[in-house]
């Protein structure tokens, strides 16, 4: 039986993740914040689960909520980093505070606990490490800039690790599963200093949904990025392709997909400072419009040579037709 370790496992994606993992005969061990919400957690999603709590962002509580879980499961054979935190405001209505804030839990929060994973893994010779992104990590929105630049800065820091860990010949592997638009809390929860409710951009996706592919992917380690559903495929696609046209589109598009109505209140605080006593569950509220399914794609080195091989013999047939 394997063990696997999520952060961010309170609610949300992570509470999904977790879920799924147990179900299908993983020890599961569950780091967030709030103490009595990752104890219901636990309760709720049974078996072998394990809990203990972090501020991710704090790289002393999680490496002591690491090692309060090895004593009780053992140490993780998979790590999945899916902890976040967002904002829902104009750039310059950010304070530094709050971008600082933000960036730490979302992206530090990651790097932190891709730091302790490798402990454990290096030690024994083997692992998985996982990493939630999410399609903003190739194309930007507006209105929530120091998610989107966290989740980039993810993507950074992995494909910086994967190159250290083929170049050091480790049987560790390293994958990035970059994430639709979710049915989670943290619309509800989020901090926002603009007179509107949140709302993910449609299509809107279950997060349990999703959660499968984070099981795929944990099935197939060899795999380095995973795509979710088509808007993740469109974006990531397009902004290879047309990012300066992107833009545009953006511009005069996502900012109204962003919110489902007018809000009674300009700002809200949300959990960016303090752990919400409300909304720790996997879905938001916006159930009766989600996806329930969902597909996904496996990007990997072969597939990249077989692609390579196509463009040559289409380049060499060209040259005969010609």
């Amino acid at each position: 039986m394997k063990t696997v370790y999520v952060t961010g496992a309170s609610a949300g994606l992570g509470r999904a993740i977790a879920a799924i993992f147990s179900r299908e005969k993983f020890r599961v061990g569950l780091i967030a914040r709030d103490e009595d919400s990752l104890a219901e957690a636990a309760t709720s999603i049974g078996g072998g689960t394990a809990w203990a709590t972090a501020d991710v962002s704090i790289f002393e509580e999680l490496d002591t909520a690491a090692r309060k879980l090895e004593a009780q499961i053992g140490p993780p054979d998979i790590w999945v980093n899916a902890a976040m935190a967002t904002i829902f405001s104009r750039f310059e209505d950010i304070s530094a505070g709050e971008f600082a804030r933000a960036t730490n839990v979302t992206f530090l929060g990651s790097v932190y606990g891709l730091q302790i994973a490798l402990r454990y893994m290096k030690s024994r010779g083997q692992g998985h490490l996982i990493q939630i992104g999410s399609a903003l990590a190739y194309r930007a929105i507006p209105l929530q800039a120091p998610y989107c630049a966290a989740k980039a800065a993810i993507r950074g820091a992995v494909d910086s690790l994967r190159c250290e860990l083929i170049h050091d010949k480790l049987p560790i592997n390293i994958t990035m599963v970059q994430m639709p638009a979710m049915n989670t809390p943290q619309f509800d929860w989020a901090r926002r200093h603009i007179a509107q409710q949140p709302q993910p951009v449609p299509p809107i996706y279950a997060p349990q949904a999703c959660a499968k592919a984070v099981l795929w992917a944990a099935r197939h380690p060899a795999r380095r990025e995973v795509w979710v559903g088509k808007p993740s495929f469109e974006a990531i696609i397009a902004n290879k392709l047309f990012p300066a046209l992107m833009d545009y589109y953006m511009a005069h598009r996502a900012f109204e997909q962003q919110f489902e109505k007018p809000a009674q209140e300009h700002d809200s605080e949300g959990n960016l400072f303090i752990p919400s006593t409300r909304f720790h569950r996997i879905e938001g509220h916006f159930s009766k419009r989600q996806i329930s399914r969902t597909f996904w794609f496996g990007t990997s080195w072969w597939q990249e040579i077989a692609f390579f091989v196509l463009v040559l013999l289409a380049f060499a047939l060209l040259l005969v037709i010609l």
